[in-house]
C-alpha cells in the first residue's frame, strides 16, 4: 500500500459549511395560527410540515406568497404542506 498522507487535524477546513440550519416544524394549518407567524418561522430558517384543516387555498393565502417571495418553496403532499426556506428544496425526485 502507498504513502497516504491525511491530515484530520486541517480535514474541518474543507468541509462544506453551507448546511441549512433550523429545525422542522409541525403544525395544523386551520386558521387558527396568524400567517405573519408561518412567515417568520421560515424566515428563520425553519420547514414547516403543517397537517390541512380546511380549504388549502384559503388557509394558506395569507403567507404564501411571502414565502415564494423570499425564494422558500411550498408542496402540498397528501394531506400536508410542507413549506421551505430559501436554499431548502423540496426533493419530489422519488414521488
Amino acid at each position: 500500500m502507498g504513502d497516504f498522507n491525511l491530515n484530520l487535524q486541517t480535514a474541518e477546513e474543507h468541509l462544506d459549511t453551507d448546511d441549512a440550519e433550523g429545525d422542522v416544524v409541525l403544525g395544523v394549518l386551520d386558521g387558527s395560527t396568524p400567517p405573519e407567524e408561518w412567515v417568520e418561522t421560515v424566515a428563520r430558517g425553519n420547514v414547516l410540515m403543517l397537517a390541512i384543516d380546511g380549504d388549502l387555498n384559503k388557509l394558506a393565502s395569507g403567507f404564501a406568497r411571502d414565502v415564494k417571495d423570499m425564494d422558500g418553496q411550498l408542496m402540498h403532499f397528501r394531506k400536508f404542506l410542507v413549506v421551505s426556506p430559501p436554499g431548502v428544496k423540496i426533493n419530489t425526485d422519488n414521488l
